[in-house]
């Protein structure tokens, strides 16, 4: 399967920003560098995620397979979209057709099943592809005036030739918390989580309103809890299906544990020393805020 290459006819303004992201990946200090114009020559073994779907084409191991085993079993791509250079090397997206059947010795996979098989830069990148394919598959027409959209030359963009309204890939704010009350943590369970697993509080940041209120309403109307001194931890991107989830902590002012209303199965307060089943590893945000609380307060 070969990527498409970047059109001849180039825009001046494009060979210039082709030949700055190389400058950027010789002295770059992240390993991945975005861009949106894929090179004339993306070299003879490019990183290709493939997507039928929200789900990845993998070997059975839950690796990424090379393109050169993609191409062995004839596999076409919808659309492709360039990424950028993961450690020099050019990365693209492909749209699958949502019928393919995987062939003998690859897999479809969901990238949640792949945080232990695929190295954290490849899932990482994995992440942007899967968002960029699904932008690309739900903006080919505009939702104004229903023109086709094209692609812009400078950005990574879509754009109405007819009433030029831009379409971005879109980005979901989320927040999620770790409320403390001395040495307890307020944790919750959603019926959607597996039998028995607890986590910190999440949600979505809503139009007008900032990060930290976004937390203090999230966590007051899941659970009746009212919190302050709300404190950014890190941040994750969190592609299931578009977020970007920022990790704060809060202390805990008033009120009693509440969930008739709303969307959490249970909720409660859980000393250090006494916590439930919570999700295995480090691997996400959620686990990060509460070993985060687990070491500061054992430590103290």
């Amino acid at each position: 399967m070969k990527p498409i290459a970047a059109s001849k006819r180039q825009r001046l303004s494009q060979v210039i920003r082709l030949a700055k992201i190389g400058a950027m990946s010789e002295k770059s200090p992240f390993s991945f560098v975005p861009h949106h114009v894929s090179p004339e020559d993306p070299g003879s073994a490019p990183l290709c995620f493939a997507f039928r779907k929200r789900e990845m084409l993998v070997t059975e191991a839950g690796l990424l397979p090379p393109v050169d085993v993609i191409d062995e079993h004839g596999i076409d791509a919808v659309r492709r979209q360039y990424l950028g250079a993961l450690n020099g090397v050019h990365c693209y997206s492909l749209e699958l057709e949502a019928e393919l059947k995987a062939p003998e010795g690859l897999a479809f996979r969901d990238l949640r099943m792949l945080f232990g098989s695929l190295d954290a830069n490849l899932h990482a990148v994995a992440g942007r592809a899967v968002q960029i394919v699904e932008w690309d598959r739900t903006h080919q027409f505009c939702g104004e005036c229903g023109e086709k959209m094209v692609l812009a030359s400078l950005d990574r963009s879509r754009s109405c030739p007819s009433c030029a309204t831009p379409m971005y890939p879109r980005l979901a704010p989320a927040m999620i918390c770790a409320v403390e009350r001395g040495n307890e943590i307020l944790l919750g369970r959603s019926p959607h989580f597996p039998a028995g697993i607890y986590s910190v509080l999440a949600g979505f940041v809503e139009p007008g309103e900032s990060a930290e209120e976004a937390v203090i309403r999230e966590v007051y109307e899941e659970t009746r809890i009212v919190c302050d001194n709300v404190q950014y931890y890190s941040s994750q991107a969190w592609p299931f299906p578009n977020s970007l989830m920022l990790g704060f902590t809060a202390q805990y002012v008033s009120g009693n544990v509440d969930t008739e209303a709303d969307e959490l199965e249970d909720a409660d307060w859980f000393a250090v020393d006494d916590l439930p089943t919570t999700f295995p590893g480090n691997i996400s945000i959620s686990q990060w805020l509460l070993n985060d609380f687990i070491e500061r307060k054992r430590g103290g």
